[in-house]
């Protein structure tokens, strides 16, 4: 196997983390439009457009769609004909981020949780987080980059539930969590739900389920009406736009699901806000 330059990770996690700031992917676009002509109250209306305007000002201007620009999170599928060392491509994903924050330049979000201070980076010891996956007869390294705001993922939740509180349980759990969040997570946003495996496993699977294009049904059939049922009394809300009332307080909801204990039922939500940001590589 080959010997790989890391040096092209490290340009390429740069340039995720730049890119995902400042352009929308199409399939939010297009459901925040689809979204605005469903409104019919004329504050909700004016909020949409104003959210569209801002959309359309960064593409012109080249300049961040929100000055919150996130955590910096990596999910990386690894092929597994790719010559990989995950310490060199851990090292250049980590400088990458710090050269978008420096070199750009931009806020650095990364705070230490107790003292407070701030490198002004967007990295630190253990950032960025990074997601691996791996990919059989693939030759390839895909990079995707998701930088997640404070507004959205403050509004997170988790349960673990026992296996007799039923799916009727968790469903009120999903509805409840998005009514307490209200207008904080800048809404009408997408909404991941993690449902089984262990404590931590349950909310990453609930924040990789933001990342399914939106519109996008899990294949599994019952999942996908689960996700349509929730949707609609989600939007039922009236939370709307931005938290000023509407008939759109979501743009999607998104399950996914991972086996769990005989005795355990976890279920996770992590929010996202309605600029739904990530950007994609592959090498």
């Amino acid at each position: 196997m080959t010997q790989f330059d890391c040096k092209i990770v490290e340009e390429t996690g740069k340039e995720l983390y730049i890119r995902a700031l400042k352009i929308l992917p199409p399939d939010v676009r297009e459901a925040l439009k689809k979204a605005a002509d469903k409104e019919t109250q004329s504050r909700a209306k004016e909020i949409f457009q104003t959210i569209l305007r801002n959309v359309e000002v960064s593409d012109q201007k080249d300049m961040l769609i929100c000055q919150d620009t996130g955590l910096p999170i990596y999910m990386v599928k690894v092929g597994s004909k790719f010559p990989f060392d995950g310490a060199k491509v851990s090292a250049a994903l980590k400088e990458g981020a710090k050269r978008a924050t420096l070199e750009h330049p931009f806020r650095g979000s990364s705070t230490h949780p107790v003292t407070r201070v701030n490198p002004q980076t967007s990295v630190g010891e253990g950032l960025p987080i990074i997601y691996w996956d791996f990919l059989a007869d693939s030759d390839c390294l895909d990079i995707l980059m998701v930088p997640k705001g404070s507004g959205s993922e403050n509004m997170s939740a988790m349960k673990m539930f026992i296996p007799a509180d039923g799916v009727a349980a968790v469903k009120k759990f999903v509805i409840d969590t998005v009514l307490q969040s209200g207008s904080n997570p800048c809404p009408p946003g997408v909404i991941g739900v993690g449902i089984g495996g262990t404590f931590e496993k349950c909310a990453e699977m609930a924040k990789r389920a933001l990342l399914r294009g939106v519109g996008e049904r899990n294949p599994n059939p019952f999942y996908a009406k689960l996700e349509e049922e929730l949707l609609e009394r989600v939007n039922k809300l009236g939370i709307g736009p931005q938290g000023f009332g509407g008939r759109v307080t979501a743009l999607d909801v998104h399950v996914e699901t991972y086996p769990c204990h005989i005795a355990s039922f976890p279920a996770a939500v992590n929010i996202q806000c309605h600029a739904a940001r990530h950007k994609e590589a592959v090498i």
